[in-house]
């Protein structure tokens, strides 16, 4: 298993590595890397979730495993919500802003799909897809409403619900419910776009690391988040988990999951709504970048 980690974390490393030398010599523009984004979040995530679904057996103890998650996804919330409250009090109001919404909004959005399935299979992409449910939501409400005070809460509330990844969400727990067997050309067509998740994540991540000044990165207040949002999270997710005894399995993709750096949408929620635009690029670039080594270590504690 150790070797399957490092073997994962040379995998990231040259797919991010990929990403930026594209962006860097403009193979993918500016406007190129928004399509992708696109791509990804409407297209390839979807699939992603709705084989992960289809691939599973219906059980009991699957059933009742699937509601546990939700409920520590649930709980992973608001416990980012406090820390969200309590953590950056001496910041002024455009980083505050900043580093609450990437407290509350990981990356497991993007990374956590293709990651989860790597280190625990099919079962932990189908807990991953039911842990995003509540990130997701609050995302796009609450997350939303720390850079604009003025949000449409229920307007945001109806667009999660029709995202395309809520969709497959939908579509792959009636497939599954129902065991409807798909026609062997779309199972195949869902399949074969599903395999892409994780290169065209992870191409994508190494895009958004063009956009920095690498010699102004690493601060102080950047550590702190870095502690924060890949130590002390899941750090706090993952003793509970253990002490009430709940399937490893569980346990497992719940905290590597609390484990994922910062949502790439920091930065452009950061760019739209006038908050402290530096200061998100970096919190991202700077934990993707450092979760390069403590995903690997998480996974490796996990498994």
């Amino acid at each position: 298993m150790i070797g399957q980690m490092f073997s994962l974390m040379g995998e990231m490393l040259l797919l991010m590595l990929t990403g930026w030398l594209v962006r860097r010599i403009g193979i993918v523009t500016k406007e190129g890397k928004k399509c992708l984004t696109d791509l990804i979040l409407y297209v390839i995530l979807p699939c992603n979730i709705t084989k992960a679904f289809i691939s599973e057996k219906l059980d009991a103890e699957l059933w009742s495993s699937m509601a546990i998650v939700l409920i520590v996804a649930i709980l992973i919330q608001v416990l980012c919500t406090l820390i969200g409250i309590f953590a950056y009090r001496g910041m002024n109001e455009g980083e505050k802003s900043v580093y609450q919404y990437a407290t509350v909004c990981s990356n497991a959005g993007f990374m956590g799909n293709p990651l989860s399935q790597a280190v625990f299979g099919d079962l932990g992409l189908l807990y991953t897809s039911i842990y995003l449910i509540p990130q997701r939501i609050v995302m796009w409400t609450a997350g939303v409403s720390y850079f604009t005070k003025d949000s449409d809460k229920k307007g945001l509330l109806k667009k999660v619900l029709v995202h395309p990844c809520m969709i497959a969400v939908y579509v792959g727990m009636f497939l599954m419910l129902t065991r409807i067997p798909l026609p062997d050309f779309l199972n195949k067509t869902i399949t074969s776009i599903s395999a892409c998740t994780s290169a065209m994540t992870m191409i994508y991540i190494g895009t958004i690391f063009t956009d920095v000044n690498w010699k102004e990165l690493v601060t102080k207040k950047q550590i702190y988040f870095a502690v924060i949002r890949l130590v002390l999270i899941p750090l706090i997710v993952y003793i509970p988990c253990r002490l009430l005894g709940l399937d490893p399995m569980v346990t497992g993709v719940s905290t590597f999951l609390a484990a994922m750096p910062a949502g790439s949408t920091t930065s452009l929620l950061a760019a739209k709504y006038g908050a402290d635009e530096v200061s998100a690029a970096k919190c991202v670039i700077f934990t993707t970048a450092l979760s390069v080594i403590s995903l690997p270590v998480w996974g490796m504690i996990l498994t």
